[in-house]
């Protein structure tokens, strides 16, 4: 799944890469968390457009929102027929930019954060469903989930689910809807090939949705991880998760 991400790049450079006319001014967001405002990139016109959209897609055929969960995520293997997404796989696909997410490994007494990312260090954009809803006082509300993915071997020793990611030369085969037609972009629900992310653990400070700054998605020291530890649980051994490699950076996929 993913249920946080982050997004530091300068806007200037996300804007060249996801190639949208429009010049926004964003801040930098270490901890992203549904139900906020997330950047999002569509088709219209003919062009890419910058939007900012609720994170938590609300199909346009429920009355009221309350009436359904959050959806954040949308599975890729069921997004074709299911009711919340079907519509929206053929004509509202968009990319969410994003510099990494996290996620949360089970450690058995906790589950302990980390930080995923590319390899490479570059920005990468989210495969995302967008709809609008529209309230019974005429009031719209553009909302987006981002679809995942069982994940490769090497990601699935941390979580068995991954976000969808678009490289950059598909982006317009994705976002195309002006046909109605999903047989080009269904080959794209899939998670990062092996060896594409990179990770490292991070402070559980990121479990609260109001910490925002940038010291969220840095590695975590081996004495700040012992002040988060329960005295209890100290003595034991730490176990991370199994990697495929490592070339000094820490855990690698």
């Amino acid at each position: 799944m993913c249920g946080r991400f982050v997004i530091t790049s300068p806007p200037e450079a996300i804007r060249l890469l996801f190639g949208y006319v429009e010049q926004p001014n964003f801040p930098p967001r270490h901890n992203i968390a549904p139900t906020q405002p997330v950047p999002v990139v569509i088709l219209e016109n003919g062009g890419r457009h910058f939007r900012l959209m609720r994170w938590g897609l609300v199909p346009a055929w429920v009355k009221d929102p309350r009436q359904v969960g959050l959806l954040f995520n949308a599975r890729s293997e069921t997004v074709l027929e299911k009711p919340a997404f079907k519509n929206a796989i053929r004509r509202r696909r968009s990319l969410i930019p994003a510099d990494g997410y996290y996620e949360w490994h089970d450690e058995g007494s906790r589950k302990r954060p980390y930080f995923i990312y590319r390899r490479d260090k570059q920005p990468v954009g989210f495969a995302a469903l967008a709809e609008t809803w529209m309230g019974p006082n005429g009031e719209e509300v553009d909302t987006v989930a981002i679809i995942t993915a069982p994940a490769s071997a090497d990601l699935a020793t941390l979580h068995p689910r991954v976000p969808v990611t678009i490289l950059p030369d598909a982006f317009e085969r994705w976002l195309d809807c002006r046909n109605d037609d999903v047989s080009l972009a269904t080959p794209m629900l899939e998670g990062p090939v092996v060896g594409e992310f990179a990770w490292h653990e991070v402070s559980m400070r990121v479990n609260h949705a109001a910490n925002d700054d940038a010291q969220l998605p840095l590695p975590i020291s081996e004495e700040e991880r012992a002040a988060e530890t329960p005295k209890a649980k100290r003595a034991a051994p730490r176990k991370p998760p199994t990697v495929a490699d490592d070339d000094g950076q820490g855990s690698l996929f």
